[in-house]
């Protein structure tokens, strides 16, 4: 795919954030960054996709290796995005797009004062829900898809010193909700599994905090809410919001799966605007 540089690149004077990958999550960053004055270049496949103020860089980074903009860079957020689920698409981009936007700061001449990866809780695995997981819990992936996302963290933690790796639980917010279809649709598999969640909000807002913190912040974070829920739980609460069926009530002798904590994440003083997901979810389907 043809490399291009968004309208406008080469009037900016020396850039100081790249975001590589600028989907919705890492453009919400770039634009908080940008609000407290910083230029910020964001790659992305398309950069007429980028919106302004942010400034698009267009690079596949399955496949080449961009050119950056003369940058004076301060912050490096990596925000990949990759489908489908498969072992081959998360090489691709989680691994080799990491490994090509790497090898473009190299020869750009740049490291970056701060980093932040964005990586996925997913990498632990099925761990027992008798005790909170938490940065110390050990990475056991469980497919391929996971173990590729495990491998970026290894390559950036290499790359960058200092640089900073965020293990986000699911995401929600802002717009439509796989999960409330489900509910509408009678569909809630598996209701007694754990679940660990944060909203979209709150994950850019973790992430400008790291990066912005007036102390260097650690090597791991994981970005998740205050509760961890049963999906059953869950549903019920988003049922009542949709007027849809109500599943069977929540049985806690039966949840399984993984419960995080983020009390890591919160001593550095990040403080959640959504501490549970019926905080999340309270407007919905409104918001």
């Amino acid at each position: 795919m043809p490399q291009g540089r968004g309208p406008g690149i080469l009037d900016l004077v020396n850039p100081d954030v790249l975001l590589v990958g600028c989907g919705d999550l890492g453009t919400d960053i770039g634009q908080r960054l940008a609000r407290r004055g910083h230029a910020v270049v964001g790659i992305r496949r398309r950069a007429e996709l980028v919106p302004a103020p942010l400034i698009g860089l267009s690079a596949d980074l399955t496949r080449e290796v961009p050119r950056l903009p003369d940058l004076d860079l301060q912050y490096l957020v990596v925000a990949l995005t990759a489908r489908p689920r498969t072992c081959q698409a998360y090489r691709a981009t989680y691994v080799e797009g990491l490994r090509r936007a790497l090898q473009a700061l190299a020869d750009a001449g740049q490291q970056p004062s701060r980093a932040v990866l964005i990586s996925s809780t997913g990498v632990y695995g099925d761990v027992p829900s008798e005790t909170l997981s938490d940065e110390a819990t050990p990475a056991q992936p469980k497919d391929g898809p996971t173990r590729m996302l495990l491998e970026a963290e290894e390559l950036f933690t290499a790359g960058i010193p200092g640089g900073t790796v965020l293990r986000l639980s699911g995401l929600y917010g802002r717009g439509p909700s796989g999960l409330a279809a489900r509910v509408q649709q009678g569909r809630i598999t598996d209701p007694d599994r754990w679940t660990n969640r944060i909203h979209r909000d709150d994950a850019a807002a973790a992430v400008v905090h790291l990066l912005t913190l007036p102390e260097a912040p650690g090597r791991l974070y994981l970005g998740t809410d205050d509760e961890p829920a049963l999906l059953r739980e869950v549903a019920a609460y988003l049922a009542d919001r949709l007027r849809a069926p109500t599943p069977p009530p929540v049985d806690l002798e039966r949840g399984h799966g993984k419960r995080l904590s983020n009390a890591r994440l919160r001593a550095t003083g990040w403080v959640p605007a959504y501490p549970t997901f019926r905080d999340g979810y309270r407007d919905y389907p409104d918001s």
